[in-house]
């Protein structure tokens, strides 16, 4: 499988460590390139950010609606095989919960989760879409499409950005938001993590103002991991392009400095 990565190299200085940026439901390597792939490369680090199958450039598109969790974290596998060295992961919502999976049978130097799927999935979520959306609702399932939950502007806002967000910005975000599997879906809510598998250091961030997943669960999910959320507040829940990222980006550029990675 042919899967889209984008690099920006380092500068200033070299870190010995990578990192990998794992985008979420919907979206696509994009999401990484305007903030964070810029901001860790300047500050010496070998910046990737990859499209899952069927997302961005990467092949795979044909067969979306039925790619699993399993055939994702095989994405991951197949680009951190062929890094140089073994790389810090980033997953951000969905990307969370495979960076989660991942770390059940692999190890590496360090994981960061911004909102992640909590390890109780996203069945609160669907609820919560189903109590303001039930006709939304209705048509994913009847369509085996999660496209309607972001349909529109409106919808996207919504779901990922802050109320203030400028117009022309939640625009160019919305044209590159794409549909998204419904077996990934499924396996968001059946197929939980298991973090008593989970050895290696995991920084949490979250979004106060996220309406995917509640300040609650990511400090429960924080607990799991036997760390502590750092929450943002002003924040929803694209943290890596809200107004706020570079706030998220210090916590994780201090938090791998504090682990001389």
């Amino acid at each position: 499988m042919k899967i889209e990565l984008i690099k920006h190299q380092a500068k200033n200085g070299n870190k010995p460590t990578p990192i990998l940026f794992i985008h979420g439901a919907w979206h696509g390597a994009w999401c990484w390139e305007e903030y964070f792939l810029p901001y860790f490369a300047a500050r010496g680090y070998d910046a990737y950010a990859l499209s899952l199958r069927g997302h961005g450039n990467s092949e795979g598109r044909e067969g979306l609606r039925w790619w699993s969790i399993s055939d994702y974290v095989d994405d991951v596998s197949q680009i951190i095989g062929q890094l140089p060295k073994v790389p810090v992961l980033v997953g951000h919502s969905m990307g969370g919960l495979i960076v989660q999976k991942y770390l059940q049978s692999q190890r590496v130097p360090a994981a960061v989760l911004l909102a992640p799927v909590p390890t109780t999935g996203v069945t609160m979520t669907t609820l919560s879409i189903a109590k303001r959306h039930f006709v939304i609702l209705l048509k994913v399932f009847s369509t085996l499409s999660l496209y309607p939950v972001i349909g529109t502007p409106a919808l996207a806002r919504e779901a990922f950005f802050s109320e203030n967000i400028p117009a022309a910005k939640l625009a160019a975000y919305y044209k590159k938001l794409q549909d998204e599997s419904f077996r990934g879906f499924l396996d968001m809510t059946f197929c939980l993590p298991r973090p008593s598998k989970v050895r290696d250091p995991i920084l949490l961030i979250g979004a106060m103002n996220d309406t995917i997943f509640s300040p609650r669960q990511m400090e429960a999910t924080a607990k799991a991991y036997h760390t502590k959320a750092e929450m943002l507040s002003d924040t929803a829940h694209d943290i890596m392009l809200e107004n706020r990222w570079q706030d998220a980006a210090d916590i994780i550029l201090n938090w791998l400095k504090g682990r001389q990675l």
